[in-house]
């Protein structure tokens, strides 16, 4: 873990063990607990042959499609990217397993999205439970096995809805959480399902121009009295992740003042964090080493400075910090 100041040029190379020593002691901790769906499912996309004049057509199943599930929409529907995309247009149907579980095109939407109906001969959550694959991040090659149902996933893992793990939560165990909380820290749960709008690369020349995809999350009234709580008597608001971040910040901008700046309930995250961005919850941040071309490397610029980051990341490059999901932290602050 590299230990950064958020205003400073200090660095300091630990590990995360070490993290509850580090800790001031009174700050509140804010978790994502989003559990990782199993979105990725294969299946057969659904054909008819006709039949010999005076009879019906009969169905068919064709080539394998994949689908990537990346937002509900409502218990039965989902944005999805598949592929191939361009052979499911929309009243294309596609048959997952033995037909415990299918889907139809009802809309086409940007970036290759589609809208897929989903039915099955029990609920449609237990059928892609059953049916679906991990979904690694890609530079991962292997196909995926039993064991990345839970590997993939934090100690927080509680409300299932994400198609990637909010990562920078990985490196938490129980006995860190133990040694955190009894040095005094405080341990706040928020939920963000983590979809496209976290991986989303940015393309364009003008960053200002990026669109995110939105994102929904849920702040309970408590997570709300809590950070309220802790703002009030200015105690550090620590958030693991940026999908943290992006919640509380988004929660923020449609608050109340007398709330200290955080509405609870459900919403959708819309917010892009870029440089010049006003933090108005968000004090310290835990966070994994991201991309270049990524709106996390952005976000963590907003929140330490361009050239403070810059240099931070030529020191993890050249210590030999791991990047990607799976790969080393540091600590801004």
């Amino acid at each position: 873990m590299l230990l950064m100041e958020r205003a400073g040029e200090e660095l300091a190379d630990c590990v995360f063990d070490e993290l509850p020593a580090i800790l001031r002691g009174d700050e509140l901790v804010v978790v994502n607990n989003t559990r990782v769906l199993p979105a990725r499912l294969f299946g057969r996309r659904r054909g008819f042959r006709a039949e010999p004049a005076g009879k019906h057509s009969r169905d068919f199943l064709s080539a394998e499609i994949e689908v990537l599930l990346t937002r509900q929409l409502q218990p039965d529907l989902w944005e999805a990217l598949v592929r191939p995309g361009r052979k499911m247009r929309v009243g294309e149907q596609v048959v997952f397993g033995s037909g415990e579980l299918e889907a139809e095109v009802i809309g086409r939407g940007e970036l290759g999205l589609r809208r897929l109906r989903f039915s099955a001969k029990s609920g449609i959550k237990q059928a892609i439970e059953q049916l679906g694959h991990t979904p690694l991040p890609p530079y991962i090659t292997r196909e995926d096995d039993v064991a990345d149902r839970t590997d993939y996933q934090t100690i927080f893992a509680r409300e299932s809805g994400a198609v990637a793990a909010p990562t920078a939560s990985l490196h938490f165990t129980p006995t860190v959480l133990a040694a955190m909380k009894a040095r005094g820290a405080e341990l706040c749960e928020i939920t963000l399902h983590v979809g496209l709008g976290t991986f989303q690369p940015i393309h364009e020349e003008n960053v200002e121009q990026h669109k995110m995809h939105s994102e929904a999350y849920e702040i309970s009234a408590q997570a709300a009295e809590q950070i309220a709580r802790a703002r009030s008597a200015k105690r550090p608001v620590l958030a693991v992740g940026t999908t943290v971040v992006r919640a509380l910040e988004d929660a923020a901008a449609k608050g109340v003042a007398e709330n200290f700046g955080v509405r609870p309930g459900k919403a959708e995250a819309e917010i892009f964090i870029r440089p010049g961005h006003s933090f108005r919850v968000v004090d310290q941040l835990l966070t994994n080493f991201h991309l270049p071309k990524s709106s996390l490397l952005v976000l963590v610029a907003a929140f330490a400075g361009r050239e403070r980051i810059l240099r931070a990341y030529e020191h993890a490059v050249a210590h030999g910090y791991r990047f990607y999901s799976y790969g080393d932290c540091m600590l801004i602050r």
